[in-house]
């Protein structure tokens, strides 16, 4: 359940800043909404099938969402775009530090105890079986999946929200020829190789030190 919130979250905040600075494409496909059922829909693969085969072989969820957008507005105003792309994985971010929060009252309260960390579910752990139990792997999911997704989704690199990054440097022809080089299949294909190679390096260390932070 977790997992289906942080990308309908995720989707969410990209359609609805993309709606705030001025295309509706993912409005008017019910995608402004933290209602998991019409992302769903749109990638019932992504969301459901493969997140589910994933745990049930590996322990860990793998999937994905999409919210659709106007490419001819993005390459007319590619500052907007790349904001909205910065809006999905700061939406993450917040589902993480709302998280994190819950995890340190408890730990400050004696309700939780540090966990050993190497599952997403178990940051902290109850004192005492119960309701707090299930809170503490709820909130130590949406931390570590959060930061997780935060993290790999800033990657600069396509297909991946970080590629519009350069987007708020370029301008005229050289943006538009760049947001149509990301959009392309083989740049994104590329993209996400590397992405897979690289992520671990760059998230265990991050992930630590915001780890730390809790015990801190």
């Amino acid at each position: 359940m977790v997992f289906l919130i942080s990308l309908s979250t995720h989707e969410a905040a990209h359609a609805f800043t993309a709606q705030r600075l001025g295309d509706v494409t993912g409005y008017l496909g019910g995608q402004v909404t933290l209602n998991p059922v019409p992302h769903i829909r749109r990638e019932p693969w992504g969301m459901l099938i493969i997140p589910i085969l994933s745990y049930i072989s590996s322990g860990w969820m793998i999937g994905w969402a999409s919210a659709p957008y106007n490419s001819a507005w993005a390459e007319r105003y590619p500052k907007r775009a790349a904001l909205m792309a910065m809006a999905g994985p700061a939406a993450n971010f917040a589902i993480a530090l709302v998280s994190w929060c819950g995890l340190k009252l408890g730990l400050l309260a004696g309700t939780f105890v540090p966990g050993d960390g190497w599952r997403f579910s178990d940051a902290v752990v109850a004192v005492e079986p119960g309701i707090w139990a299930v809170i503490a792997s709820l909130l130590s999911i949406g931390f570590s999946l959060n930061v997780l997704l935060g993290v790999f989704n800033l990657l600069p690199l396509p297909p991946l929200d970080g590629s519009a990054l350069p987007l708020f440097f370029l301008h005229g022809e050289i943006a538009r020829s760049y947001q149509r080089f990301s959009r392309s299949a083989a740049p994104a294909m590329l993209g996400i190789f590397v992405a897979w190679q690289f992520f671990p390096r760059i998230y265990r260390p991050v992930y630590a030190w915001l780890e730390s932070t809790l015990r801190g």
